[in-house]
């Protein structure tokens, strides 16, 4: 007896939803705009005291606003990953309460 294989194909805009389109603007990169602290976790020296300032100072128009409210030394460390960094247009539904500030790690 054989199976039978059945595949549906929908349009990919049917299951998009708002962060699986930012993800896609992003391209691998850490969104200033719409991104978590945790997000900046992989940069050693980013986290969680840069990241924090970061988020909060945001909306960005560009990845070279975001480092004008750092120290020189924070700044440093900023300008070393800049390049892992992105802007996209914030987004509601990504930045809705305080969660990109505490986005369950401390609950």
């Amino acid at each position: 007896m054989t199976g039978l294989l059945v595949v549906l194909i929908f349009p990919q805009t049917a299951n998009a939803n708002v962060s699986d389109q930012k993800l896609g603007e992003r391209a691998g990169k850490v969104d200033l705009n719409n991104s978590s602290v945790r997000a900046f976790k992989q940069f050693p020296g980013m986290y969680p005291t840069i990241a924090g300032k970061i988020i909060v100072g945001g909306p960005y128009n560009s990845v070279n606003d975001a480092g004008s409210d750092l120290s020189g030394r924070q700044r440093e460390v900023f300008d070393k990953y800049k390049d892992n960094f992105t802007v996209t247009a914030p987004s509601i539904e990504l930045n809705e309460g305080f969660d990109r500030l505490n986005d369950g790690q401390y609950r």
